[in-house]
């Protein structure tokens, strides 16, 4: 016995909630080692290495702030989980009707492709906002301490274009 019916509304919210729990929790899980990391690229002269920027970043800010960060990466990725893992299932119904039952089997990894691939495409864009806020919270000192300083900010100094200016390379990604 199924829990749902598949292709119900309830089988794309479960698939979404699916999406938060896995992508938005481990991106969280992991904010330390992103911050790290993004301040490696900006200025690599004072974050030599990850074990360096940690002790930079705990020397500079203690312990909490190598949290910076965290309520960007949580609410973005939770997004970008949801419409990856629900899109995913609702790309796939759709595409493989298109097809007919038959061509939907024989082409089946085709169609899983197309339909992973338009998912994305629409999950980026619900991540780039937070991923930009989370960048900037994290990777220029002084700018934004949290999501809620950050947000007006940019929209204030660069208008909407401030949050999406990452989407193409997150396609790319």
């Amino acid at each position: 016995e199924y829990s749902c019916e598949y292709g119900s509304l309830k089988f794309y919210a479960l698939c979404g909630v699916g999406g938060v729990l896995s992508c938005g929790l481990t991106h969280t899980a992991v904010v330390p080692l992103d911050l790290v990391k993004c301040r490696m690229q900006v200025d690599p002269q004072k974050y030599k290495s990850i074990f360096n920027g940690f002790s930079v970043t705990i020397n500079e800010d203690g312990v909490r702030g190598l949290a910076k960060g965290w309520a960007p990466t949580f609410i973005g990725y939770s997004m970008q989980g949801l419409c990856k893992f629900g899109f995913y299932e609702v790309f796939k119904i759709l595409y493989g009707n298109i097809m007919g039952e038959e061509n939907a089997y024989l082409w089946r990894t085709s169609l899983y492709l197309a339909a992973s691939a338009s998912a994305e495409f629409f999950a980026d864009i619900a991540l780039a906002p937070m991923e930009a806020a989370k960048v900037r919270i994290q990777t220029q000192p002084g700018y934004a301490n949290t999501l809620r300083q950050a947000v007006p900010k940019m929209f204030g100094e660069e208008g909407i274009w401030a949050f999406y200016k990452g989407v193409a390379p997150l396609w790319m990604r």
